[in-house]
Formats: structure tokens, sequence, C-alpha cells
């Protein structure tokens, strides 16, 4: 599966959440795969309650959250259109809220994830934050909640 999300905005919503921790390359590409696997995941989710509505444009509230501020967000926003329609029907459109909404959502949960990842290095007392802390983060998520 190729990435549609850039590594360097991944890798910058990782370093605000890491502190004075460094950022492999292999974290943020990880991390992206994950990000791009969640966005997926909602837009087939906006997909099914747009049907339900009778609709084929997703809308922001398909996905459960507010438009934000687009100039806030680190997560690029065509990006993320991609990511949104790899796994719906083409004849769906993703309105522009829609798309401010899902890279809010996602940027939201690179937070979270990089947070504990950060945590998990600290843990092994290294200065580093690796895939292999973004890997652990996704087994031990329960004890994350």
């Amino acid at each position: 599966m190729s990435v549609e999300l850039p590594f360097a905005p991944v890798d910058t919503v990782i370093r605000r959440n890491a502190g004075q921790l460094r950022v492999s390359a292999d974290a943020a590409e990880e991390l992206a795969r994950r990000i791009q696997a969640r966005g997926a995941e909602l837009a087939e989710d906006a997909a099914r309650k747009a049907t339900q509505d009778g609709r084929k444009t997703l809308m922001a509230e398909d996905f459960d959250a507010t438009t934000v501020d687009k100039d806030l967000l680190e997560l690029p926003i065509a990006p993320i259109d991609r990511i949104a329609r790899l796994d719906i029907d083409d004849q769906y459109r993703v309105s522009m809220n829609a798309r401010i909404a899902l890279a809010g959502e996602l940027e939201s949960y690179a937070d979270t994830v990089a947070t504990a990842a950060a945590i998990l290095a600290r843990h092994a007392d290294r200065r580093t934050v690796k895939a292999d802390d973004i890997t652990t983060y996704y087994e031990l998520e329960p004890y994350f909640e």
C-alpha cells in the first residue's frame, strides 16, 4: 500500500508531542501508514452515513467532527482528500468541510499516538521515537485509554 500522506508533516506532529526526543524516519512513515488506514476507515463510515441520508457528498457531520481552522492544521488537505477516497466508491464526493474535519480528526489521532510513542521511548530510556514505539502503542492501546 502506498502512503498518500507526506512524512514531513507527520514528523512535525510527532516532534511537537515528543519534547526533546528525536524522531526516526521510520516512525514518521509508520504513523503516516496508520493515519491513512484510520482515515480510510472513517471515510467508509461517513459514506455509509451519507448513503443512509440519501446523499452522495460526505459532509463534516458524517465524520462526527467539527470543522477546524485549516490554517491551524499540520496535515495537508489534498492528501487527506485522497485518503478519504481510498476505499469508497467513486460516486461519492467529499466536501471541503469534510476534508478539513477529517484532517482535524486524523491530526488529533496522530497527536494521541505520538504522545504515547514518546512515553514508550522514554520508558525504554531512548532519545529517539522509533517505528517500534508506534507499533507498540497499537499493541498496548487499550491501556492508554
